[in-house]
C-alpha cells in the first residue's frame, strides 16, 4: 500500500514536532477497508495521544492530518 502525506499533514507533524517515520509505524500496524479512518495512539515521548486521520482509496492511502489529542483520551 502506497502512503502518502497532504500538504497540511506535513505541516501538522513538523509544527508539533512528529515526525514521519512516527507516523508511518502507527498506520503500517493497522490494516482497513476503504473509506476515511481515524487512529488515536499514546506514542513514547508525547505527552497527548497522536491523532492520525486518513483515507483509503483503492490502494493509495493519504494521511489528512496528524496532531496530539490534548481533549479527550489522556493517560
Amino acid at each position: 500500500m502506497k502512503i502518502r502525506f497532504s500538504r497540511h499533514a506535513r505541516r501538522r507533524a513538523s509544527l508539533y514536532h512528529i515526525q514521519e517515520s512516527t507516523i508511518l509505524e502507527i498506520l503500517q500496524k493497522q490494516q482497513w477497508p476503504p473509506g476515511t479512518h481515524e487512529v488515536i495512539e499514546h506514542v513514547e515521548g508525547f505527552r497527548y495521544p497522536i491523532k492520525i486521520v486518513a483515507v483509503i482509496e483503492g490502494d493509495a492511502l493519504t494521511v489528512i492530518t496528524a496532531y496530539p489529542l490534548k481533549r479527550g483520551r489522556k493517560r
